[in-house]
């Protein structure tokens, strides 16, 4: 009789070990997404399909805006160390009327700006791209 209510004890040991264990996984669920991330996510959506309107066959209705920037003019400033100087430079042999430099982690817009050059910098400091937009 002893060895039966032994095993009765340590099923029910075994059965409270088991039910932490439980709850700690059950934690580890990824969190619900928020309202604020809901709204964003939904406009962020729209935008797209709003920002490129296509035909049932998903070629572009219109043409990409057009601006005065004209990158191929300057990338051969691609590996150079980026200065305010070079930045000007850039901007009126790009024929830019706006500048922006992207520094690693920058965050950005998306939106298309046909007048507007781009100089990408890397983390040290030197010029890895220049596209208009």
């Amino acid at each position: 009789m002893p060895s039966l209510s032994f095993r009765r004890l340590r099923r029910s040991i075994g059965l409270v070990a088991v039910i932490p264990a439980l709850l700690v996984l059950a934690a580890c669920q990824a969190p619900p997404m928020d309202e604020q991330e809901a709204v964003g996510t939904h406009a962020q959506k729209a935008a797209e399909a709003a920002a490129a309107p296509t035909d049932e066959t998903g070629k572009a209705l219109e043409a990409p805006p057009v601006g005065t920037c004209d990158a191929t003019q300057v990338q051969s400033l691609v590996g150079q160390a980026y200065t305010d100087k070079i930045g000007s430079q850039a901007q009126q042999d790009a024929s830019a009327k706006q500048l922006r430099v992207l520094k690693p982690n920058d965050m950005t817009t998306m939106e298309f700006v046909g007048e507007r050059l781009n100089i990408e910098v890397d983390e040290k400091g030197a010029i890895s791209g220049l596209r208009c937009g």
